[in-house]
């Protein structure tokens, strides 16, 4: 595959149709709540052509329908019709998804003066936010976005209509996240959730640590997502283990929609009360979305520590990876690259790069309800290409990225290295990205 320039999309996310209609039938699976408009465009029909699979295999795949419909070895597929794409050079993989995020948050860590929260500000924000990580790979995010005080429901209405804009390109979904659920002041806080549920929010969330009943945050929100039939995530640090002791007591009931992070306050704790924590999480179902880029700024910064993996794994709690903040608050550098995600818990995490991998893919995608992605027939064609022929070698270099939802290119980043005419470099045969002829 060329390392041409990227493939514009053929609609502009602020052009195409499908505004603010039908977004109050309540929530169905993650991205499909409410009616969200014209159906998204798919391609006719694709080939992928000498693309690289993860276990040494050369392959053609051919794509329709949003689907992968055939995978055959090198030059056997041939397509009837469409686009051919050549990803000789490339790994191909199933695609990330990005199952926490602040799209109404981010990109105002350089904001002179307060940040506004209007809803076209809002709108831009998450809708810029979303490309970026789609442009990484993601072709599906989740955005937790603060509702209640001053800006009441407008910043969630903002990131709803960002979701339909997006329509065809990502997979856009919002999280509720009320500050109170308890006493007199979390009243409204609980009036304004159900609202939330009503306009399109498909996941509820929340800080139970940030209200002053921890324990009737939760009772709240459980009540609440049981009666919608909506997944839970909740913001959490992780570092109370009596208190995980009774969100997976009464989370039970809801498995496997409840999902906790970053809890990095796990961490810290005694190893065998950490383990017993752990123990308990995985019997209730209980999912962890860990953070290794550093933590978010809907919690209080306790000391910046990656939830204890390896330990959560080895005691059968699905762990996902997050990207947490994106140039905000919380994280002034953030990527919101789910690459790095891996890249950090392969580094220093403990996982193998395959196991890394997994976190910010099939993991991720099972924390936010979405169908499981192989690059086999049959299976949604969610994918993405990176150039290198390891995972461990694009965890290390992945430069340039094609990527693929539901069955089309969306986005592809490209990049070219060089060195001088050098002897030394011809002769070391050093790796470098290539500059081919301009592909499609």
């Amino acid at each position: 595959m060329s390392d041409s320039p990227p493939q514009q999309p053929s609609h502009s996310p602020r052009n195409r149709p499908g505004s603010g209609q039908g977004q109050g039938q309540g929530p169905g699976p993650e991205g499909t709540q409410g009616s969200p408009g014209p159906a998204a465009p798919e391609a006719s029909g694709l080939l992928l052509t000498g693309a690289r699979l993860t276990d040494g295999r050369s392959v053609d795949v051919r794509l329709g329908g949003g689907r992968i419909q055939a995978v055959g070895t090198a030059g056997s597929l041939h397509a009837a019709s469409g686009a051919r794409v050549d990803l000789t050079g490339y790994l191909l993989l199933p695609a990330p998804a990005e199952p926490h995020s602040h799209g109404d948050t981010a990109l105002t860590a350089d904001s002179e003066g307060p940040v506004s929260y209007s809803p076209d500000e809002v709108q831009r924000r998450a809708t810029e936010a979303a490309l970026l990580q789609l442009g990484h790979g993601a072709t599906a995010v989740r955005s937790h976005v603060r509702i209640g005080d001053v800006h009441g429901l407008g910043p969630l209405e903002a990131v709803l209509q960002a979701r339909r804009s997006l329509r065809g390109l990502t997979d856009l979904t919002a999280v509720a996240v009320p500050r109170l659920l308890t006493g007199v002041a979390g009243a409204d806080g609980l009036a304004m959730l159900r609202d939330a549920v009503k306009m399109g929010a498909s996941v509820i969330g929340g800080c139970p640590d940030l209200d002053p009943d921890p324990t009737g945050f939760l009772e709240a929100v459980l009540e609440l997502a049981s009666e919608h039939g909506c997944p839970v995530d909740l913001h959490t640090d992780g570092d109370d283990p009596a208190r995980l002791s009774r969100l997976a007591a009464m989370a039970g009931g809801l498995r496997p929609g409840v999902s906790i992070g970053p809890c990095g306050g796990l961490s810290r704790l005694p190893l065998d009360v950490a383990t017993r924590a752990a123990d308990q999480l995985a019997a209730a179902g209980v999912g962890v979305t860990c953070l290794p880029q550093g933590d978010c700024a809907a919690l209080e910064r306790r000391g910046l520590r990656t939830a204890p993996v390896r330990l959560l794994r080895a005691a059968g709690v699905r762990v996902a990876a997050g990207s947490g903040a994106l140039r905000d608050a919380g994280n002034p550098v953030g990527r919101g690259d789910p690459l790095e995600a891996a890249y950090l818990l392969a580094s220093q995490g403990g996982l193998r790069a395959t196991e890394a991998y997994h976190s910010i893919a099939g993991a991720a995608r099972e924390a936010m309800g979405l169908p499981e992605v192989r690059v086999e027939a049959g299976f949604p064609a969610e994918l993405l290409a990176v150039r290198g022929d390891r995972i461990a070698s694009v965890l290390s270099l992945a430069y340039s990225r094609i990527v693929i939802h539901r069955g089309r290119v969306v986005a592809r980043t490209s990049a070219v290295r060089e060195y001088c005419d050098s002897a030394v470099a011809v002769a070391l045969d050093l790796p470098r990205q290539g500059r081919m002829e301009p592909g499609p």
